[in-house]
């Protein structure tokens, strides 16, 4: 049986797990930074850098002064999407050594050329992933590698990653490394354990075969 469809999982809709990832530091503890994790630093000029990359690709993608401004107005959030997702990147990652998960450069490849071909071409697919998950071609390789982490992570925990068991093993990762975001970025809800402020796209689970499509 063939799968046509790939299905997108957006943080949003297992945000109540995950916040617990995150708690909010002042910009007197640590000038400069966006969001500080496991005593590394996410400047504030890092973070600009990584908005300016998906910007730059939006007004590569689309000439259109028009349709350009009506990009932006779609990821008015990025600024704060982009600093959750590079956060939740290293806590993947932390969380990914944990459990002895590795990604290899061939397995990555092998997933982009796989999605190239549902996608119609290299082309298509990093249009496509601009578009869909803000992600610009420069760091499509290494978005590849965060969904396969995030895949091999839930598989050897023997779950996926829409389960609570996934989300608790990023809890506990973050926990471990100590999770610090200047406020500035976004606000969280300790009660409710959930993000105040924004969706934040960030993993996805993929297949092989489909095409890309949200949430």
């Amino acid at each position: 049986m063939h799968r046509r469809r790939r299905t997108a999982l957006l943080l949003s809709a297992a945000i109540v797990a995950a916040a617990p990832l995150l708690t909010a530091c002042g910009n007197d503890a640590h000038p400069g930074a966006a969001a500080v994790v496991g005593g590394q630093r996410i400047t504030v000029s890092q973070l600009e850098n990584r908005v300016d990359e998906v910007r730059a690709a939006q007004r590569a993608a689309v000439p259109d002064e028009a349709q350009y401004q009506q990009a932006i107005a779609r990821t008015g959030s990025l600024t704060r999407d982009t600093l959750h997702g590079m956060v939740l990147d290293r806590v993947l990652q932390h969380a990914a050594r944990d459990a002895g998960v590795t990604v290899t450069p061939r397995e990555v490849q092998r997933m982009r050329s796989g999605l190239e071909e549902q996608a119609g071409g290299a082309k298509e697919l990093k249009a496509a992933w601009l578009q869909q998950y803000g992600v610009p071609p420069q760091r499509l390789d290494e978005n590849l590698r965060l969904q396969l982490e995030a895949q091999k992570l839930a598989e050897s925990l023997g779950t996926d990653t829409s389960r609570p068991e996934f989300w608790r093993a990023l809890s506990e990762a973050g926990k471990d490394l100590g999770v610090d975001l200047n406020p500035r970025y976004g606000t969280w809800d300790a009660e409710k354990s959930s993000r105040a402020d924004a969706r934040t796209p960030w993993v996805r689970d993929v297949t092989t075969t489909g095409t890309p499509q949200t949430a």
